[in-house]
């Protein structure tokens, strides 16, 4: 059900007070209004507190057009809007939408161009963006600079990320906004590109905590069209300002009027789990374009990947061997390669012997030998398998076990090559019954000067969901820039990386034990994460007596990752062999539901701890994930959220006794008990920690 209000209809002059809007609750509120330059400005505050002091708006364009100041006029809208929807995949079966909108039109007479500003007020946040109303003397222009200011009252402690617009997999920084500096980024620390744009620019979204209790967050909703938006960090001012990423000449956005912006959105609240239950960027998206959604599943998977990770196999069939001897069939098998059908039919028979839904074969077509360090134009052609992967005999075996197969296609940056080549690469898919892709963007972009972060790779993004949504195949984006709820607009798009994954665990200084108490309160805001959990050999001197790095987490910390980090797209990522020596702990990898009917944050503090309650869309079965940081910390769980009169099977997988991350990460043990929804559960979690549990109804 929709309801819209239009509440009034205001012809304001230049000089008139500020124009004020509340959030529902009425414990937000934002004022408009202009300088005496004609500058226009926003201001928030929260429970009557500042929280965005008095901040700048507008753009300047490349022709010389100064969308600043000099606005002279205004008609002012201001609605009220309260709509529920229905996500195809989600956290929740339904969303609330609910906010009062403002909608400013400003005049330039020194132009005679027009630009409008929207502001949408949620319980949780703001957001705003501008609008380029089609008129006379603006058509086709180039956006030269986002003048967006986020104007902040403290040195707020923040969870961040430098500014890099190829990358952002890097682990997170804790400073004060004072202290923040890519002076103290560590590059050799398994991040690749090494691309960071300047000291004091860092990305959104930007998890912050004031002195007095305040939790924000600034990041941005429906990114289409246009560069990811970084921010630059005044030094010695606690003042952020919109920094967009540039194309090789420097050029911002091109864009033709009608248009607008994406949303520029700050999140508030004196509870943190109003921030990491936030459905705010979702909702600022536009619905599902996909009128027939019945062809999007969740799926848990396993996959011919960690393998590769841990040094047992590998990615080329030929080792060094250079990619001319590819092109002339000469290739000889080094007999490490992991992509072979004996190897792929052994993980489809794992996946079939303990119910998941599909497998992912990374590896398989022809091109490693070349693609790493080279970045060359014409690497792939993503239709092409080795020798040693029969494609029709790989289906024809997971069809007999009621597996289905995930796409691989790592592009190597080259994006004109991967379009070059998408329909025939969707056709193969198609006639194999491949149901989703996993696609990869390893590497500076090609062509030279684009970044992962600018205007032509978020519409490549864009471009590929849609295009598989025109086949009905679903896309699950590696190293793109991060989501910023397009998922709702195309329900097809089902996953991303866009951020650390758990791979950095196998052969770098790894994640440490805060990462995953962050991300949600940060990348997942925009959208589900394959963050591929599910490691159960922690060490990675399992496989080399030589290796001293390892997983940064417990085992029992990795089930819990299966609801903490909410993706319809799961992973069991770790090899076949070390869960069957662990086949207790792994029946909640099997257990778990990847699709939510309700999803409720008992606990949460960036970068210490949360603890996450959730619902299987279809059965009265819930999960429960609790995971920490690199303190230990007890806590107890009440169970309000089971249905009243119900008894509930209850197995707790916690750490065990003695567990701790670094010096005993595989230790836990296994509690079953019977619950209702009046009983309370004492979780112990280790340092670097954490505890699941699935609650199943007794008849």
């Amino acid at each position: 059900m929709k309801r819209i209000t239009i509440i009034g209809l205001l012809l304001l002059g230049l000089q008139l007070a500020a124009q004020s809007v509340q959030s529902p609750s009425k414990e937000i509120t934002l004022n408009f209004s202009f300088s005496t330059k004609g500058e226009p400005t926003y201001e928030v505050f929260y429970k009557g507190k500042p929280i965005v002091k008095k901040s700048k708006l507008g753009f300047k364009l490349k022709d010389g057009t100064d969308f600043t100041s000099g606005f002279s006029s205004t008609t002012n809208t201001i609605y009220n809007i309260d709509d529920t929807w229905n996500p195809v995949l989600g956290e929740q079966s339904s969303i609330r939408n609910r906010y009062n909108e403002l909608e400013v039109e400003m005049n330039q007479e020194s132009s005679g161009k027009q630009l409008n500003v929207i502001f949408r007020i949620f319980n949780e946040g703001i957001a705003f963006r501008y609008a380029f109303p089609k008129q006379a003397k603006l058509d086709y222009f180039i956006i030269s600079d986002e003048v967006s200011e986020f104007n902040l009252t403290g040195d707020h402690k923040t969870f961040w990320l430098p500014g890099d617009f190829d990358s952002q997999e890097y682990p997170y920084m804790e400073n004060k906004l004072s202290e923040i500096s890519t002076d103290k980024i560590d590059l050799n620390n398994g991040i690749g590109l090494k691309s960071i744009a300047g000291k004091y620019v860092i990305q959104s979204p930007l998890m912050m905590k004031s002195a007095d209790g305040i939790y924000l967050n600034i990041f941005e909703a429906a990114v289409v069209n246009y560069p990811v938006m970084h921010l630059d960090l005044v030094p010695n001012e606690f003042k952020l300002k919109s920094h967009l990423v540039p194309n090789a000449i420097g050029d911002k956005a091109y864009l033709q009027a009608p248009c607008v912006s994406p949303w520029r959105t700050v999140m508030i609240s004196d509870d943190a789990r109003d921030i990491v239950g936030s459905k705010m960027i979702l909702n600022l998206n536009e619905p599902s374009k996909i009128t027939d959604t019945s062809w999007i599943k969740p799926m848990k998977y396993v996959g011919i990947w960690w393998e590769m990770h841990v040094g047992k196999s590998t990615w080329d069939y030929a080792g060094s061997q250079n990619a001319q001897n590819a092109a002339d069939g000469q290739l000889k098998p080094t007999g490490k390669h992991g992509a072979t059908t004996e190897n792929t039919k052994r993980y489809i028979d794992f996946a079939a012997k303990y119910g998941f839904d599909g497998v992912l074969v990374e590896g398989w077509n022809v091109g490693w030998e070349d693609w790493f360090g080279n970045w060359k134009e014409n690497v792939f052609d993503f239709t092409t398998p080795y020798p040693d992967f029969d494609l029709k005999a790989v289906n024809d075996y997971a069809k007999s076990k009621g597996i289905k197969m995930i796409m691989h296609h790592e592009t190597s940056g080259s994006v004109a090559n991967y379009e070059r080549h998408l329909d025939r690469a969707m056709d193969l898919m198609k006639k194999y019954g491949y149901p989703a892709v996993k696609s990869g963007y390893v590497g500076r972009i090609i062509p030279r000067g684009e970044f992962h972060d600018g205007q032509t790779m978020v519409n490549h993004y864009n471009y590929v969901a849609q295009r598989m949504a025109e086949n009905k195949l679903m896309v699950n984006s590696h190293e793109s820039s991060r989501p910023t709820g397009y998922s709702r607009t195309y329900p097809n798009y089902i996953a991303a990386e866009a951020a650390r994954g758990n791979e950095f665990n196998a052969w770098s200084v790894g994640n440490p034990p805060m990462h995953e108490t962050i991300l949600p309160f940060t990348r997942l805001l925009g959208g589900p994460m394959d963050y591929t959990p599910g490691i159960f050999e922690i060490k990675m001197s399992a496989y080399d007596a030589k290796k001293t790095e390892q997983v940064h987490t417990t085992l029992a910390k990795q089930l819990a990752l299966y609801v903490t980090m909410y993706s319809p797209l799961q992973m069991a990522a770790d090899l076949p062999e070390n869960y069957e020596k662990h086949l207790d702990a792994f029946q909640f990898i099997k257990d778990v539901a990847v699709d939510w009917q309700d999803s409720k944050y008992l606990e949460a503090e960036p970068g210490d701890y949360l603890t996450v309650a959730r619902k299987d869309k279809h059965s009265e079965n819930w999960f429960v994930g609790a995971i920490t940081d690199e303190n230990a910390r007890k806590s107890k769980i009440n169970l309000s959220f089971l249905t009243p009169g119900k008894k509930y099977k209850a197995i707790i997988y916690q750490d065990g006794k003695t567990a701790d991350w670094k010096n005993n990460p595989m230790s836990y043990e296994i509690i079953t008990k019977t619950v209702t929804s009046k009983d309370a559960v004492q979780l112990n979690l280790a340092a670097g920690g954490g505890a699941a549990i699935s609650f199943q109804p007794i008849n």
